[in-house]
């Protein structure tokens, strides 16, 4: 064969650095061209991470053993070798941004498996990435910047094949500042300060809603073939509202972003709820708020005054027992109410503690001791900081102390719930609201006042509705169409109302005319709709309906391994392969 003339730039040569030209036949293979390439570039240095990207096509050459002619490349071809893992900006749903190396090579299915396995999220088939909303930047916003954390260090290796080490993957237990940013992904963060929430993007309609799901990325295709660029910034978001085999103790990060993300829907409105519930919402709140940190500080694990040094005066077994507060802060009353199981039937007993800060840690040692946790149990310090927020927010309240709502522990109320009740209350006001709330939830551990937000959130009407302002055959009106885990919802866009209901068991068939963009789906009963899409790419909502499917296919038996091929079936479409 003829040898001709490839043209190919090294992007680690810098932006200036004319391509290195190499001669070539038509049946050398793409393996071949990176080793002459190498060759010819005499930078000593690993290349393995190296691949080339055909920048006419769009695609990445990744078959090393195919030739140049299968791949149907010739001279005029502009090819890029370069690394498949690149810096990318990463969003998470608790609003920290991390920069990482992520895979621009592979369908973002994959990308986002190896994020999640570097963060210790499983189940990633449940997560995606989106691109942000566009912030608008105000004149005295100009210089605020938000803080990035690093971990573009974390070896690829270690990503591959993750090892624990003390509940968190071995890379971020290498140095201090990589166990604070582990902290920082697995433990819940303070309630925002009400500028905040008023600050951030709320949707006020369904239409709005809408328009944020066409920001989702296609599974299918690289991070490079959608126009994303190194140190670009994305979001690392729960897209499928179907949560499967959560486990608290394996599911640390998992959880707590979830928790993170459910929190901001209600917060910013996107999921409407009742006042009654917002309060119970705010109230969960706060007893998740711990001060950053404290978490995982256990190094003084005794709640003993000084007169209790020497033999005790009473031994109670409090495992299984019922943990009540009896406080009046305005008269310094601190009692804590025990009901303790006996043959006979409950025995009742008082502690009285002589002042606030002995009652947080009576009352956090007597919680864990309910549940037959020890005090050096890791909770023990966010028990004691959340029963500081409490009373914090019964002085408020009482009105005792003056202005107590300076006190450092004390929580801005309209911190907890949505800006409608900004307006509508003001903070004191709300407070015993919330406080009433609490009564109900006081006696919850940090994890189970998650797992409860969570269970209801999830209880919610509208809650897992992704929205897609759709046009069906036949109609000369746009309308909402409303995907949930189980069922779709035709909206009518006008009144808000729900039209109709097709449920995915009753599903037969769903294909997408590519051409058209137009979606048809297939029911028992003869039951045909067709539509197209308005705020979204037909292929977004084809991953949606079939990403639910695969969602609906996984088992216990089979929950370690992730069948990619069949997401990719059901959600790939004529990209799938």
């Amino acid at each position: 064969m003829a040898a001709w003339d490839l043209s190919v730039t090294v992007e680690d040569l810098g932006p200036d650095t004319p391509p290195v030209t190499l001669s070539v036949t038509s049946d050398l293979h793409v393996g071949g061209v990176i080793l002459k390439l190498v060759e010819k570039t005499q930078i000593k240095r690993d290349w393995s991470d190296h691949a080339l990207w055909w920048e006419q096509k769009q695609r990445w050459l990744l078959r090393t053993a195919w030739t140049l002619e299968k791949y149907g490349i010739h001279a005029d071809a502009r090819l890029v070798f370069m690394p498949q893992h690149k810096p990318l900006k990463l969003g998470l749903p608790n609003g920290i941004t991390l920069r990482l190396r992520a895979c621009f090579s592979n369908p973002v299915f994959q990308t986002v498996i190896g994020i999640c396995r570097m963060l210790n999220i499983r189940h990633p088939e449940e997560l995606s990435l989106l691109r942000p909303l566009e912030e608008k930047k105000k004149k005295k916003d100009k210089d605020s910047t938000v803080e990035i954390y690093d971990l573009t260090e974390v070896p690829l290796s270690s990503v591959s094949r993750p090892c624990l080490y003390n509940g968190m993957p071995a890379h971020f237990a290498d140095s201090p500042q990589m166990e604070a940013i582990y902290k920082m992904l697995s433990v819940t963060q303070p309630p925002p300060a009400p500028e905040v929430i008023a600050k951030q993007y709320r949707p006020a309609s369904v239409v709005d809603k809408a328009h944020i799901n066409g920001r989702w990325l296609d599974s299918s295709r690289c991070l490079m073939q959608q126009g994303i660029q190194e140190n670009d910034k994305l979001w690392l978001r729960f897209k499928y509202f179907a949560f499967y085999d959560i486990e608290p103790k394996y599911d640390v990060v998992r959880l707590t972003q979830l928790y993170e993300q459910a929190r901001w829907a209600i917060l910013l409105e996107d999921i409407d709820c009742t006042e009654e519930e917002m309060m119970l919402f705010g109230a969960l709140q706060v007893e998740n708020t711990t001060a950053e940190g404290q978490i995982y500080s256990f190094s003084n694990c005794s709640v003993l005054s000084e007169e209790s040094i020497g033999e005790p005066i009473q031994q109670i077994n409090l495992k299984g027992c019922e943990v009540a507060p009896d406080v009046n802060m305005a008269a310094q009353k601190f009692l804590i109410r025990l009901l303790i199981p006996a043959p006979e039937g409950m025995n009742e007993v008082y502690l009285r503690c002589e002042n606030e800060q002995q009652y947080a840690q009576w009352m956090a040692a007597c919680r864990l001791a309910s549940k037959g946790k020890s005090l050096a149990d890791s909770s023990y310090q966010s028990e004691i900081q959340s029963i500081h927020s409490f009373l914090a927010m019964q002085k408020t309240n009482s009105g005792s102390h003056g202005n107590a709502a300076a006190s450092d522990e004390s929580i801005n109320t309209h911190s907890l719930v949505s800006p409608r009740y900004h307006k509508k209350y003001k903070a004191k006001q709300l407070t015993p609201r919330i406080l009433d709330a609490y009564q109900n939830v006081a006696q919850f551990s940090l994890t189970e006042a998650v797992m409860r937000f969570l269970q209801i959130w999830q209880a919610l009407p509208d809650f897992g509705l992704s929205y897609v302002v759709v046009r069906f055959k036949g109609s000369r009106k746009d309308e909402v169409l409303g995907i949930a885990p189980n069922r779709l919802i035709r909206i009518d866009l006008g009144v808000g109302d729900v039209v109709k209901t097709w449920r995915y068991n009753n599903m037969k068939q769903w294909n997408v005319n590519w051409d058209i963009k137009q979606m048809a789906i297939e029911f028992e009963g003869n039951v045909n709709i067709a539509f197209s899409c308005v705020t979204a790419d037909c292929k977004i909502v084809h991953e949606f309906i079939g990403g639910y499917i695969f969602m609906s296919t996984r088992s216990r038996e089979k929950s370690d391994t992730l069948n990619e091929e069949l997401f990719h079936k059901l959600t790939g479409g004529h990209e799938a392969l």
